[in-house]
């Protein structure tokens, strides 16, 4: 496959915060793009999109991978079969966005909830009998956007470890590491671990998203069972919310180890005062 030929790639979760930019990437650089969405009529794609209405996890219409050079696997319910499906279509190439969680490499992934609902797709993708390449990014940065709320109406958040230091993601940077092994060669069965630039402190993420829009904001530490308190009024999930402190506790004495994007998108990772910028309307007043 060569980068600088059209291709048509199918895109899973176009709608999502990294299928947008990956779609405009791809468009960007010339190639054809179909998406499959279950309402095309507010999926407000680009034009140039060609939008197929259809259920991820449901029967597929027909059609869909026709003349697809590669298909954009979006790790949501449903992904398994759909990954099968593209594989009987004989799609030339898969590419599947995993989780960093997924490598293993921490006592805290084995058996966390984002572990277990990622290896069971890495692991349909890679007995598919197609070429196929994994991208594992860690946090994204969109996580912080669960901040917005409370930066809005009370100057600050409340959590636990604010000390615990993370490298989170920048969504455009996983969608362009997507669009680049979509359409070059060279990256069949490679799996990628992806990180932000820089391990930042969750005091330090609060402080450039303040950065971005201007005001000083405080964060409140509380206590795990304080914060467990507080998930479950909101109806998370136990494992979800066991995952996050095991995460950020793990992270206080030793921070998120950096993985750059550069070497697959050539330029340098966006920063997190990059992404605050992007998002500052989410966070203002």
């Amino acid at each position: 496959m060569n980068s600088h030929t059209p291709h048509t790639i199918l895109v899973t979760g176009a709608t999502g915060q990294v299928g947008r930019h990956l779609v405009s990437e791809l468009l960007s650089a010339g190639h054809r793009v179909r998406a499959l969405s279950r309402t095309p009529e507010t999926a407000n794609l680009p034009e140039a999109v060609d939008v197929i209405a259809g259920d991820f996890g449901g029967e597929l219409p027909a059609g869909l991978f026709k003349d697809v050079d590669a298909a954009f696997v979006f790790a949501a319910d449903g992904a398994a079969s759909f990954v099968e499906a593209a594989a009987a279509a004989q799609v030339p190439r898969l590419v599947l966005l995993s989780s960093l969680a997924a490598a293993l490499e921490h006592e805290r992934d084995h058996g966390s909830f984002s572990q277990l609902h990622h290896s069971a797709i890495e692991e349909v993708v890679r007995a598919s009998g197609t070429s196929w390449t994994i991208l594992r990014p860690g946090t994204f940065a969109n996580n912080l956007l669960t901040w917005a709320q409370p930066i809005r109406y009370t100057g600050g958040v409340t959590g636990p470890y604010p000390t615990s230091a993370q490298a989170p993601i920048h969504e455009a940077d996983v969608a362009a590491a997507a669009a680049a092994v979509l359409t070059s060669p060279g990256h069949e069965g490679k799996i990628y671990p992806m990180t932000g630039p820089q391990a930042l402190s969750r005091t330090e993420q609060l402080a450039a998203i303040g950065a971005a829009i201007g005001r000083e904001l405080t964060f409140t530490e509380n206590t795990p069972d304080e914060f467990r308190a507080e998930m479950a009024q909101y109806g998370v999930a136990d494992g979800i919310v066991k995952m996050l402190l095991d995460y950020w506790s793990d992270t206080v004495d030793s921070p998120d180890v950096v993985r750059s994007t550069e070497p697959l998108t050539g330029r340098p990772a966006r920063t997190l005062a990059e992404w605050a910028q992007d998002h500052a309307a989410d966070f203002a007043s």
